[in-house]
């Protein structure tokens, strides 16, 4: 990323197998002080080469793609070194369940409106700017948000914002306040992604937010609940049970 100014300015590459959208989507982009196109690619797989021979800020994936898919080109962006913001560009207004799951930036409904896209670049940005210099297992390196299903839309739930987690089947069901929403994701994979300087593991269908654990409770026989803000107490499992004492200190 670089600078024009105070203005950060960020290298964008634009991967969609229809010339109209990414003619489009240069336009509109040439329309903004804060992104510059350096390349374009017409599959998820050539989109990937073009990636690791630019190094792209910024890259705006088509989900509906020959070869390779947007879904799976964001999956490999995220696992490689460069790790660009990836921003998800659709005809269709029905997700790709895998789609929920990923680390991206937004998703843009075609054809794309010039202040939806100007939105995702500024959130780009961001994203891009709070992003810890060193390679390291940081905080900055868990997951900051959630994209999760509810009806007919996405919804972004911050990381911080939920309070517990609890497994139901293939699905997790995250509470926030009052309400829940459903990530298609197993419990491990996402343990991986939350701060565990925030999150505790306590038993192999829950995780809480450590802040909210209020005390621990000996039922007998070996068996100990959490006690958690909102009157709610949750069985811990003995694999987690030491873990879960060093909350107390123990």
């Amino acid at each position: 990323m670089t600078a024009n100014g105070d203005t950060p300015r960020l290298k964008a590459l634009i991967v969609d197998d229809e010339p109209l959208a990414v003619e489009r989507l240069q336009l509109l982009c040439a329309a903004l002080q804060t992104v510059e196109v350096i390349g374009s690619a017409s599959d998820g797989v050539q989109g990937l080469q073009r990636a690791a021979e630019l190094a792209p800020d910024l890259v705006f994936l088509d989900i509906e793609m020959p070869h390779l898919d947007g879904i799976s080109a964001a999956r490999a962006l995220q696992k490689g070194k460069l790790r660009p913001a990836v921003i998800l560009v659709t005809a269709y207004d029905n997700f790709a369940v895998e789609a929920f799951d990923l680390d991206i930036v937004d998703y843009l409904l075609k054809p794309v409106a010039q202040d939806r896209l100007e939105r995702a670049v500024i959130r780009a940005a961001q994203g891009l700017a709070a992003r810890p210099d060193a390679e390291t297992k940081s905080a900055g390196e868990f997951a900051s948000e959630f994209w999760v299903s509810h009806r007919s839309e996405l919804i972004r739930i911050a990381a911080d914002d939920i309070d517990r987690i609890e497994a139901e089947r293939d699905y997790m069901r995250l509470h926030v306040g009052s309400r829940s929403y459903l990530l298609h994701q197993t419990i491990s994979a996402l343990e991986d992604r939350l701060n565990p300087s925030r999150f505790q593991r306590i038993h192999r269908s829950h995780i809480v937010r450590r802040n909210l654990v209020t005390g621990l409770r000996h039922e007998g026989g070996g068996v100990w609940h959490a006690l958690l803000d909102g009157d709610l107490s949750l069985r811990i499992g003995r694999k987690y049970l030491a873990d879960v004492k060093k909350l107390a200190g123990k």
